[in-house]
C-alpha cells in the first residue's frame, strides 16, 4: 500500500517524507528497544513516542514510515532530521488501535 492512501484512510498529517512510497507491515510499540530488534524494512511503526530517537530507530532498522498517533506532537528537531534522513513521519489523532484497524479492515 502506498504511504499516500495510509494518510487518506488514517486521516493523517504527512510532517516528513515521500507520500508515494510503497509500504508493507506494521509493527506497534513504544519501547525504542523492542521497536529496534521488531521493525522491519518498509514497515509503518505506530508508536506514541515523539523524541529524536525515534529518527534513529527509523533509520537503523529501514522502517518505511512513523505514525505518531493519539495526537502526540513530534519534539523540536524531530522533522527536520527525519527530512535530513528521508524518513517518514505521519501524525495521526486516533489510537494505535483505531489506525491498525482501519488498515486491516482496507486490505493492508
Amino acid at each position: 500500500m502506498l504511504l499516500k492512501d495510509i494518510i487518506k484512510l488514517t486521516d493523517s498529517k504527512l510532517l516528513s517524507g515521500d507520500e508515494n512510497k510503497e509500504i508493507n507491515g506494521c509493527y506497534i510499540g513504544d519501547l525504542l528497544s523492542l521497536a529496534m530488534s521488531k521493525v522491519q524494512k518498509d514497515n509503518i511503526w505506530i508508536t506514541i513516542q515523539s523524541n529524536i530517537n525515534i529518527v534513529a530507530v527509523a533509520s537503523l532498522t529501514e522502517a518505511g514510515c512513523i505514525i505518531i498517533c493519539e495526537g502526540f506532537d513530534p519534539d523540536d528537531g524531530v522533522v527536520s532530521r527525519a527530512k535530513d534522513e528521508n524518513i517518514s513521519i505521519l501524525q495521526s489523532q486516533l489510537s494505535a488501535f483505531e489506525i491498525s484497524k482501519i488498515l486491516v479492515c482496507n486490505g493492508f
